[in-house]
C-alpha cells in the first residue's frame, strides 16, 4: 500500500504561484508514474498532470501547459506541482495519484490505484 499526503494548498490571488507537494509512504513509489488531478466544485475530478517514474516524461492537460510543472524526487519520495499565474478557473482540490495501471495512459483518472486526501486550492480575482 501507498499512502500519498498532499500539502501547499491555500487562498492566493490571481496570478499568483503555489507549489503543491505529495509525499509518499508505506512503500518507495520510484517505479510508479504519478499524476495530479483536481476535482473543481460542482465538477468531475480531472486530469492536470503526470510524470513517469523516470521523470523522462511529462504530460499536462491544456489548462496546465505553460503554467504548471510537474517534478519528483525519487529519493524523497515526493512529487511536486508548481502552478504559475494561477487562474480564478484552477480553484479545485487538487489530488496526487500512483499510476498502478497496465494500459500506458497517464491521462485516465481509472489508471491511478493510489490516491491523497486532497489539497484546497483557492484562487480570488
Amino acid at each position: 500500500q501507498v499512502q500519498l499526503v498532499e500539502s501547499g494548498g491555500g487562498l492566493v490571488q490571481a496570478g499568483a504561484s503555489v507549489r503543491l507537494t505529495c509525499v509518499a509512504s508505506g512503500r518507495t513509489i520510484s517505479s510508479h508514474a504519478m499524476g495530479w488531478f483536481r476535482q473543481p466544485p460542482g465538477k468531475e475530478r480531472e486530469f492536470v498532470s503526470a510524470i513517469s517514474w523516470d521523470s523522462d516524461q511529462t504530460f499536462y492537460a491544456d489548462s496546465a501547459k505553460g503554467r504548471f510543472t510537474i517534478s519528483r524526487d525519487n529519493a524523497k519520495n515526493t512529487v511536486y506541482l508548481q502552478m504559475n499565474r494561477l487562474k480564478p478557473e484552477d480553484t479545485a482540490v487538487y489530488y496526487c495519484a500512483a499510476y498502478t495501471g497496465s494500459t500506458n495512459n497517464p491521462y485516465s483518472r481509472g489508471e491511478y490505484g493510489f490516491w491523497g486526501q486532497g489539497t484546497q486550492v483557492t484562487v480570488s480575482s
